[in-house]
Order: C-alpha cells, then sequence, then structure tokens
C-alpha cells in the first residue's frame, strides 16, 4: 500500500538505500522547507523497511502523544538551555544496539544559507557515520547517499557533504 501511494499516486521514486550492516548514523535530510517532508520521509521509511529515529523534547512525549512518539522511533531529549544536546544525542547512540537519527542540518523549514553544524559533532563524538537523504521535490525523488565517515576537520567535510544536495530543490525553494 504504501509503495502503491508513494510511487503510483504521488510520483516518486527512491534513488541509494541504507548499508544493512551500518546500524548506527546520523541521517541529514535536507533541504527541510516543508511539512510535507514528513510524509515523505514516513512513506519512504515504510517503503525501505528501515528503523529510522528522531530525538525530541521531552515535553513532547507526555501522554497521550508519548506513545505515538516512541513508536514513530522517537527518543525524547531535555533541550532546556543548561544541558548539551550533542551530548545527549550521544549518550542515546551508546545506550541503544540500533539507531539512525534523522535531523534537519538546517534547524527550521526556513530556507537557510548556513546549516547548524549539531549533526556533525553527534557523528564525530558518537562515531557513526553520516547519510545524507535529500527530498527532491523538483524530480520527485528521495536520495540516499552513501556512509561518510567524518574527519574531524569540518571545513573539509562539510563541503563534500553539502555537495549531495548541490542540484536538490525542496518543496520551496
Amino acid at each position: 500500500m504504501y509503495s502503491f501511494l508513494f510511487h503510483r499516486i504521488l510520483g516518486w521514486k527512491i534513488t541509494g538505500q541504507f548499508n544493512p550492516q551500518i546500524k548506527k548514523s546520523v541521517v541529514i535530510v535536507a533541504p527541510h522547507t516543508h511539512w510535507h517532508d514528513f510524509v515523505i520521509g514516513a512513506l519512504t521509511r515504510a517503503i525501505i523497511n528501515v528503523d529510522i529515529n528522531f530525538v525530541a523534547k521531552k515535553e513532547l512525549f507526555k501522554w497521550p502523544f508519548g506513545l505515538y512518539f516512541r513508536w514513530m522511533g522517537g527518543t525524547p531529549i531535555d533541550r532546556s538551555k543548561s544541558k548539551n544536546t550533542v551530548a545527549q544525542v550521544v549518550e542515546v547512540f551508546k545506550s541503544k544496539t540500533e539507531f539512525r537519527l534523522a535531523i534537519a542540518p538546517e534547524g527550521t523549514r526556513k530556507k537557510v544559507k548556513h546549516w547548524k553544524t549539531g549533526f556533525y559533532y553527534m557523528a564525530l563524538e558518537a562515531e557513526v557515520p553520516i547519510i545524507s537523504v535529500a527530498f527532491d521535490y523538483q524530480q520527485r525523488e528521495v536520495k540516499i547517499s552513501e556512509a561518510f565517515y567524518v574527519s574531524g576537520k569540518i571545513e573539509e567535510d562539510l563541503p563534500e557533504i553539502r555537495a549531495f544536495y548541490q542540484d536538490v530543490k525542496g518543496k520551496l525553494y
């Protein structure tokens, strides 16, 4: 049903795939410009049958929505100013045998010139690769990259990571 809706009704395709041997990764999804991205992501996840997770502020995990968010792969974190989000996410990676963290590097649904770098430091400190996923609305294509292992030299790594998204057009661009 998901495949029929995604491919036949919506006219999207998926290129690339997740390496089943890689159980932990930071999955950066860009460009994130519209709430429709959630629908495209949820359908893609169902079709490729790979667990993709997310973190969100702990307040969202209260009854009754907490059950749904956990079912969708969510893990609560404390987003207060006194807490280090990168360190909390690294602890989540350490506590799980399988965890693929989906995150929007823009940190918002607005068009931005510069990405936030938390995703990079999460991958670096958790010692997991980054997998890039692009939602290209112009081509109606979800693109999945090979795993990229960060070097710790962000000035060299970021241009290589961003190159994957060079010609990708978000829903609002």
